[in-house]
C-alpha cells in the first residue's frame, strides 16, 4: 500500500466538503490549518500520521472531514498492519469510501476480514461473516464484468488471480463461519477454497475444521498439503506450525510418526501434480503466463496476418523495446525519430527494433496506426510491460546481447531523444564485442 502524501490527504479533503459554505469560516479554517500542520510534521512516518489523525478526531469529534480522515486511517493502519485499527477504520468506511467491486476494495476487505478473525470471537466473526459475502460478490462482479485486466494482466494471468482470490475469501468465510459455532459448513467451505484455488491457507483451513470436526485422518492430508505446496504466501513459520500440527495428528492416529514421510511425499506429489496441471492449462491458453524472463515471451502481432514474434529467437542480437499507446502525444512525437534511427541500422541485423502497444484495451490499437500512417503496425505487449514494470508511457528499453536491459529511457526529449538512443544502442552492442 503506498504511503499517502499530504498533498493527496488534504486533496481528498476538498473533494469530499459536505458544504460549499462553511458555518463558521474562521473556525474551519483554523482546524484545517491544525490539520495540515500535524499531517505535514508526520512526514512519511505512518505510526506518526495515524497519531496526527486520531489527535484531531479526538480535538475535533465532529468534524466535516471525520469520514476522508478515518478512510486516511484505514489505508495507513494496512500500511502498519495494525489488525485493530483495521478492524476499527475499516468498517467504518468499506462501503462508503470504497467503490465496490474494485481491486482496492477487496484488498480492504480482505485485510479487514482477518483482522477481525485473527482468533476465536462470536461477535468478531459475525461481523466478518458480512463482510465476506460482499468480498465473494465483489470477486464475482469483477470476473464477469467484460474489461480488459488491470495493470496490463494478460486474460488468464487475471483470470488466475480472481481465482486466488475467490479461494481466500472462501478460506476466511470458513474461519468467520467456523468461529460462528458452525463447524460443519466451516469444513465444508474450507474445502470449497482449495477447489477454488489450491494454496497453503486453504488446505489448512480444510485441515483445521476437518480435525475439528473428528475427521482426523483426512486433515492429516490437507496439513501435509499446506506443508508441501509451493505458496509464496506461506511463510517458514506457517509450514514449521503446518509440520508440528501435523506431527500431532499422525501421531494421535497412528501412534507415532513412523511412515509421515511416505506421506508427506505422496502430498508432495500431490500437490506438484495439481500445480503443474494449472501450469500446463494456463500455457495452453497463453503462451506467456509461466514466462518469467525478456526471451521467453511471444508477442502477438497487432497485423492479424502477421506472425507473432518469439522473443527468444533474437537471442544475441541488441533489441529496442518502444512502448507505447494510443492516448500518448508524445510517442506520436517520439515514433518518426525512431523510425529514422531504425532505418540508420537497416544493415545492421544485430538490431533489432520492436514496437509495443502498451494500451489497456487493444482493440484501439489497429485503427489508431492506420488512422496515423506508421510503416510497422508492431505487436501487442501481451504482459511483457508488466514483468519489465513499464509504468510510464513512452518508454524505450534497450536490451544488450546478453538479455539485459542496457537503458531504459522514460518520457521524451525531443532535442535530444535521437542521440540519446543512438549512443544506448551502441553502448549495449559493444557488449557482445567485449
Amino acid at each position: 500500500m503506498k504511503i499517502i502524501s499530504a498533498l493527496l490527504f488534504f486533496a481528498a479533503l476538498a473533494a469530499r466538503a459536505q458544504s460549499p459554505v462553511p458555518v463558521n469560516p474562521e473556525a474551519e479554517a483554523k482546524e484545517q490549518a491544525e490539520l495540515q500542520q500535524a499531517v505535514g510534521e508526520a512526514g512519511a512516518s505512518t505510526v506518526d500520521r495515524i497519531r496526527a489523525l486520531e489527535l484531531h478526531l479526538k480535538k475535533y469529534p465532529d468534524t466535516k472531514q471525520r469520514a476522508v480522515i478515518e478512510e486516511a486511517l484505514a489505508k495507513a493502519a494496512m500500511e502498519s498492519n495494525d489488525n485493530a485499527r483495521i478492524a476499527e477504520y475499516g468498517e467504518k468506511v468499506i462501503f462508503n469510501a470504497f467503490p465496490p467491486d474494485s481491486n482496492e476494495t477487496i484488498i480492504l476487505l480482505d485485510r479487514l476480514i482477518r483482522a477481525l478473525v485473527d482468533k476465536p470471537d462470536v461477535q468478531r466473526a459475525s461481523r466478518a461473516r458480512a463482510l465476506v459475502r460482499r468480498y465473494e460478490t465483489d470477486v464475482r462482479v469483477l470476473r464477469a464484468k467484460n474489461e480488459p485486466p488491470p495493470g496490463h494482466m494478460t486474460a488468464v494471468l487475471w483470470s488466475e488471480e480472481l481465482d486466488k482470490a475467490m479461494a481466500r475469501a472462501l478460506a476466511l468465510d470458513a474461519r468467520a463461519t467456523g468461529y460462528s459455532g458452525d463447524k460443519a459448513a466451516a469444513e465444508k467451505l474450507a474445502l470449497l477454497s482449495w477447489e477454488a484455488y489450491p494454496s497453503a491457507e486453504g488446505a489448512r483451513e480444510a485441515g483445521y475444521w476437518l480435525s475439528e470436526n473428528g475427521n482426523r485422518a483426512q486433515a492429516i492430508e490437507y496439513y501435509a498439503d499446506a506443508f508441501t505446496l509451493e505458496d509464496p504466501n506461506s511463510t517458514a513459520a506457517d509450514r514449521a506450525a503446518d509440520r508440528t500440527r501435523l506431527g500431532e495428528l499422525y501421531s494421535q492416529v497412528s501412534g507415532s510418526e513412523k511412515g509421515l514421510g511416505d506421506t508427506i511425499l505422496a502430498a508432495y506429489d500431490r500437490t506438484q501434480g495439481l500445480m503443474n496441471a494449472r501450469r500446463a492449462a494456463m500455457k495452453a491458453k497463453d503462451p506467456n503466463s509461466q514466462a518469467t524472463k525478456i526471451s521467453e515471451f511471444t508477442l502477438p502481432a497487432i497485423e492479424k496476418s502477421a506472425a507473432p514474434l518469439a522473443l527468444g529467437a533474437l537471442r544475441g542480437k541488441t533489441i529496442i523495446l518502444d512502448f507505447w499507446a494510443t492516448w500518448c502525444a508524445p510517442c506520436r512525437a517520439q515514433k518518426p525519430l525512431i523510425e529514422e534511427l531504425e532505418a540508420h541500422y537497416k544493415d545492421s541485423p544485430d538490431v533489432v527494433f520492436v514496437t509495443i502497444d502498451a494500451d489497456d484495451d487493444p482493440a484501439v490499437a489497429p485503427g489508431f496506426i492506420k488512422e496515423q500512417g506508421w510503416k510497422d503496425s508492431g505487436y501487442f505487449e501481451a504482459g511483457l510491460a508488466r514483468l519489465l514494470a513499464v509504468s510510464s508511457i513512452p518508454t524505450v528499453l534497450v536490451i544488450d546481447p546478453n538479455g539485459r536491459t542496457s537503458s531504459r529511457m522514460i518520457g521524451f526529449i525531443p532535442d535530444r531523444f535521437k542521440d540519446m538512443l543512438a549512443e544506448r544502442v551502441e553502448e549495449a552492442r559493444a557488449v557482445a564485442k567485449n
